[in-house]
């Protein structure tokens, strides 16, 4: 139960300080920048440290600590699946979503073609949530 509410305000941190170092910092351009970056790198180790404490279970790891490392190894290979498929899928649909808007104000009749590749660029997401998902199944 403590370790969802210290994972809950570690989540709710990730935003805070991103917030507080855009508007405290000096007001240039690179302030942007560098709060998008503290969000990125505060998401992602927040997300792969609750992946390994809310889904290890302890009394396990006190039994048997080779069975928890191999858990918690296969946990953040889950983690790390499935955040790199969102990424890369994220910046395909970007790509291809904007080249698709591009092409339809030109021409209407490519409305489907266009939809398509938009689709199969977030079809990667889908199969990297797949993959953790067998990921975890052999693991747990």
């Amino acid at each position: 139960m403590i370790i969802n509410v210290l994972f809950t305000i570690a989540l709710f941190t990730t935003i805070i300080l991103p917030l507080i170092i855009y508007f405290a910092g000096e007001k240039s351009k690179r302030r942007f920048k560098r709060s998008l970056a503290m969000n990125i790198i505060s998401f992602v180790v927040v997300f792969l440290a609750g992946t390994v404490l809310l889904f290890v279970d302890t009394a396990q790891a006190a039994v048997a600590a080779t069975n928890a490392v191999a858990n918690a190894v296969g946990m953040g290979a889950a983690a790390v699946t499935i955040s790199c498929a969102c990424f890369a899928s994220a910046y395909a649909v970007a790509t291809s979503a904007t080249s698709a808007l591009g092409v339809l104000s030109e021409n209407d009749s490519i409305f489907g073609k266009a939809l398509i590749f938009v689709a199969l660029a977030e079809g990667i997401a889908l199969w990297g949530f797949i993959v953790a998902f067998l990921i975890l199944t052999h693991v747990a």
